[in-house]
């Protein structure tokens, strides 16, 4: 598809900038959100749904979890995976192969965003089937008005709360938690949406 070639394209090209630019970006607000989510005890297994060079792979690693990771760009896989020394799947968000009930929670911090609306519920699906019962899913988007657009090249929907909520509810999940990000800044500083969901069957 010309928009995930061009996105995989654009990573591709910048992926040493890109890592550079965000391996240092404190996201512990989301770690907790999403663990404090599980039940039972740990380690989980976690899926980290378009993790580019590892950063949060690391991170969950460190706090003795078992991680893998995914993500279409083939350069992001490499460099996860020598990073981490996890497994990490190359595979593109819209043509997943991914096992059944295989993970207590899905982490998509800023990747979902990246899939285009027409084939969002698809792919929220294969996400639902991944995980175990009361598994749960992570997600950050950048908020917006549901607009569809380009930024050198890469593809994404900036959502409103309303729709995204009424997306990922209308694929399985059950809503548990919901904020703005980043953290600490006046509400119209914080262009990011993160959402916690569960499933629960």
């Amino acid at each position: 598809m010309k928009y995930e070639l061009s996105t995989i394209d654009y990573y591709e090209r910048n992926a040493e900038r890109f890592w550079a630019g965000t391996r240092d970006h404190d996201v512990t607000q989301n770690y907790d959100a999403f663990l404090k989510s599980m039940t039972g005890d740990g380690p989980y297994k976690i899926l980290d749904f378009g993790c580019g060079p590892g950063r949060d792979i690391a991170s969950f690693q460190k706090l003795g979890h078992e991680p893998i990771g995914l993500d279409g760009t083939l350069k992001f896989v490499t460099m996860a995976a020598d990073y981490t020394g996890c497994s990490v799947l190359h595979q593109n968000f819209t043509k997943l192969d991914l096992p059944s009930s295989a993970f207590d929670g899905v982490f998509a911090n800023a990747s979902l965003f990246h899939v285009p609306k027409n084939l969002i519920a698809k792919v929220l699906q294969d996400i639902f089937e991944t995980l175990t019962v009361d598994g749960i899913l992570f997600s950050s988007n950048p908020i917006g008005a549901g607009k569809e657009t380009f930024s050198d090249g890469r593809y994404g929907v900036f959502y409103s709360e309303d729709e995204w909520i009424k997306i990922v509810k209308s694929s399985g999940f059950s809503l548990v938690n919901q904020y703005f990000r980043p953290k600490g800044l006046q509400r119209k500083h914080q262009s990011w949406f993160a959402t916690v969901w569960k499933k629960l069957d």
